[in-house]
């Protein structure tokens, strides 16, 4: 039986999660998101962070700004410098990316690399995102991002070595990388 070739889209779906996945079912583009979730800006910072090829990253970046989950603002005019904003949109795909995060640390063993807390009262979040202790669903601002037992803790990148610090969700890291 010979394999069909794979479709570079999902024309013949009609389905919202086919809708869904053409923009952001690419490989690395829910990772951006995540780190800009995680409060990650800079193109150099989502570069040495994800290790991601740069023409890839750019495309990503590109896609992300078009479909307005990303935005893209100047934070420097000499030499002009641009940093990448999560957009309404993009806050909503925190839900999806916890509960993706979820199911691969269950179904692959994966130790607690990151735990999510209510800032307001230091809860660990449930898995939809709630917090167990208020009974409400926290605001992607008010989301605490604590590292866990299974995290380097002397990572080798200027990124990864800013998130080892308790921080909210969308606070922007400070590398010193540009």
């Amino acid at each position: 039986m010979d394999a069909m070739p794979l479709g570079k889209d999902y024309a013949r779906q009609e389905c919202s999660i086919a809708r869904a996945l053409e923009i952001v079912g690419e490989r690395w583009t829910l990772l951006v998101v995540r780190d800009a979730l995680y409060g990650v800006r800079r193109y150099n910072d989502f570069l040495i962070h994800l290790g991601a090829p740069r023409a890839v990253l750019a495309a990503r970046l590109q896609a992300l700004i078009a479909e307005g989950i990303l935005e893209k603002r100047r934070y420097q005019q000499s030499p002009p410098r641009d940093e990448y904003v999560v957009t309404q949109r993009g806050l909503a795909l925190w839900p999806t990316l916890r509960s993706l995060g979820l199911w691969g640390r269950e179904h692959f063993g994966e130790a607690k690399l990151r735990i999510f807390q209510h800032a307001d009262c230091g809860t660990e979040l449930g898995p939809y995102g709630e917090c167990p202790t208020c009974g409400t669903v926290v605001p992607v601002p008010d989301v605490l991002m604590v590292p866990g037992p299974g995290l380097d803790p002397d990572p080798a990148d200027p990124v990864s070595r800013a998130l080892l610090k308790p921080k909210r969700l969308l606070e922007p890291i400070e590398t010193g990388q540009g």
